[in-house]
């Protein structure tokens, strides 16, 4: 039996990734932060097969005791300050812990489990200013965000172990992956999420920013399955994962707001106040390395994939309590 630990498992990768590596028989060790409001939600159907360890990307003792006791045949770093609009107001805290955190995880392998294979979780916020359309391995990086600017270290440190101490480690360069599981400050659950208040009468409108901004928008179920086939190569190596179709927020709007039998003109709001100081205008993937080399495509369309949300959305906040 594997054995594979994951950082950030009650985040939406995290949970997904683990329900994926339950079914293939492994056993799923996954890292979490100690704090007063423990939030297990997403795992909460999966927890009874799981062994969580505290741990702490800001920590080295606690990711060199993980490994050390551990020893995984797989690790997934996926923990990270993932929001973008944060790493504006948390710049340092970003890049310790999306950034150099990533060096702690390596040296905690390097130093105890140097066989160990690694997933270092990359973005496609790496781009953001981005230098072709679409973006693949070769394009050039000129992130536009703190958030982005500490993927960028971590892809390329990643990139140095590999090279520097022949560690099996990959990055995966993820284009925007959303779910049911989604946290309510990303865009796409925002909207989602908004529209089915707006449908039960719970919210009159939405406030959102950019709506001309583009991004393309897979999901996380399909994208785990990637992470898992990357380590499953005979040789380590860094991929896009992507749709490869680019879609605006106003598309993203427009059919959420639809499914939902609304008319997104009467109630949704640009405000400047969410727009950011730099944008990232329009990214889109070209995977055809992925396809060709791990055999992986995304199996979900955009349309399922809102459709999916609005319904789990509309579901939930029908709940008593809700």
């Amino acid at each position: 039996m594997k054995k594979a630990l994951i950082t950030g498992i009650t985040g939406q990768d995290g949970s997904y990734l683990a329900d994926l590596l339950l079914e293939k028989g492994y056993q799923v060790y996954g890292m979490v932060r100690r704090s007063s409001l423990e939030r297990f939600d997403r795992i909460a159907h999966i927890i009874a097969r799981l062994h969580l360890v505290q741990g702490d990307l800001t920590d080295q003792s606690s990711l060199d005791e993980a490994v050390r006791r551990i020893q995984p045949d797989e690790v997934y770093n996926l923990a990270a300050q993932s929001f973008v609009p944060t790493s504006w107001n948390q710049p340092v805290l970003t890049g310790e812990v999306t950034g150099l955190g990533v060096t702690r995880v390596l040296e905690a392998i390097r130093k105890y489990k140097p066989d160990a294979r690694l997933y270092q979780a990359s973005s496609s916020e790496v781009f953001g200013k981005v230098q072709k359309v679409p973006q693949d391995e070769t394009t050039p990086f000129h992130p536009r965000s703190p958030y982005g600017v500490s993927k960028v270290y971590g892809h390329f440190i990643t990139v140095n172990y590999r090279e520097s101490y022949g560690l099996f480690a990959c990055s995966g360069i993820l284009f925007n992956h959303e779910s049911p599981r989604r946290g309510l400050e990303f865009v796409s659950r925002k909207v989602t999420h908004g529209a089915a208040k707006i449908k039960l009468g719970l919210a009159n409108e939405l406030r959102l920013g950019n709506l001309s901004a583009k991004r393309d928008w897979g999901f996380a179920g399909d994208y785990v399955e990637a992470m898992w086939r990357m380590l499953q190569q005979d040789r380590p190596d860094d991929y896009v994962i992507a749709t490869g179709k680019s879609r605006s927020v106003q598309d993203l709007v427009n059919l959420a707001f639809g499914l939902a039998g609304l008319d997104p003109a009467r109630c949704v709001v640009d405000d400047p106040a969410f727009h950011r100081p730099a944008e990232v205008d329009d990214l889109v993937g070209d995977a055809s390395k992925a396809t060709r080399v791990l055999g992986w495509a995304p199996r979900t369309s955009f349309e399922a994939l809102i459709e999916m949300m609005v319904k789990a959305d509309v579901e939930s906040l029908k709940k008593p309590g809700r």
